[in-house]
């Protein structure tokens, strides 16, 4: 995997083009999500990548204005003693979507084959045992009629590092840097290398891998929505029309008085322009 250039360097879409671009899409999406419910299709995507690749921004700006009773986002925490126990799939398996649903996993179970190969988590027979059965797991899920759509964003070595000294300086970004992030910065090499042998054993011709350059966010963000669209054999559809009734005239009855009300300190007003 190349390294880059340094990120000053990175060309970016324009904003003013990526926001209409992005909000054209997004209204796609919701009409896209109308067939699914409306033919009870099942979609699961998964997002994988190196830390900081840009997967997470992604997903706010797919689900944003999707139903979210028709659209889930799984992202699991370490397993628990009870899950270390059970067959490696299990805990994922439990989360596909159903009849009409969307759902998008934030790093899935795609995790052996990176960061517990990588970091010594699993033991070589769980990770080989692994590679041999994703290919077994994901075919049962798209002869299931599944649609099975897999995102790999790829981050150059010298953007990871900016977004994660970006993180270490914002406090309301501070969580999503972790040790294991820090440690990825000395295991570059290791990454790439199991990247790739994971590549070799599980990009499918029935569920392949689809790539993403994510050096440039907004690009990576439009470019994936724009995919995913063309993945999902869909027929726009919009919401049935409706329509506001009339409201009726206020009756007579007595309400308690409004200073029996607990409302809360209107602290908006006390805010001052600079």
């Amino acid at each position: 995997m190349s390294k880059s250039k340094k990120s000053g360097s990175v060309k970016r879409v324009p904003k003013p083009l990526y926001e209409k671009e992005l909000e054209r899409l997004q209204a796609e999406l919701v009409g896209m999500q109308q067939w699914v419910i409306e033919t009870g299709a099942r979609v699961l995507v998964i997002f994988e990548g190196r830390d900081a690749a840009g997967k997470g921004g992604a997903i706010k700006r797919i689900v944003q204005y999707l139903n979210p009773r028709a659209a889930r986002v799984v992202a699991l925490p370490t397993p628990s003693e009870r899950e270390k126990g059970q067959w490696y799939f299990q805990r994922y398996i439990e989360r596909l979507p159903t009849a009409g649903e969307i759902v998008l996993m934030d790093r899935s179970w795609y995790n052996r084959g990176g960061v517990e190969r990588v970091m010594g988590y699993c033991t070589d027979e769980q990770y080989h045992r692994f590679l041999e059965q994703v290919p077994l797991v994901e075919r049962m899920l798209v002869d299931e009629g599944i649609i099975l759509i897999k995102f790999w964003f790829s981050v150059s070595d010298t953007v990871q590092e900016e977004r994660f000294r970006s993180r270490l300086e914002d406090p309301m970004r501070r969580w999503k840097l972790s040790e294991t992030d820090l440690f990825s910065i000395t295991r570059w090499e290791d990454y790439s290398r199991a990247k790739d042998d994971m590549f070799d054993a599980t990009d499918l011709d029935f569920a392949p891998w689809w790539s993403i350059e994510s050096d440039d966010k907004r690009a990576s963000r439009i470019n994936a929505i724009k995919h995913l669209l063309t993945q999902i054999p869909y027929e726009h559809r919009l919401p049935d029309k409706v329509s506001i009734p009339e409201r009726p005239d206020a009756n007579d009855s007595d309400r308690p008085p409004r200073e029996q009300t607990k409302f809360v300190a209107d602290h908006a007003r006390t805010l001052k322009k600079n």
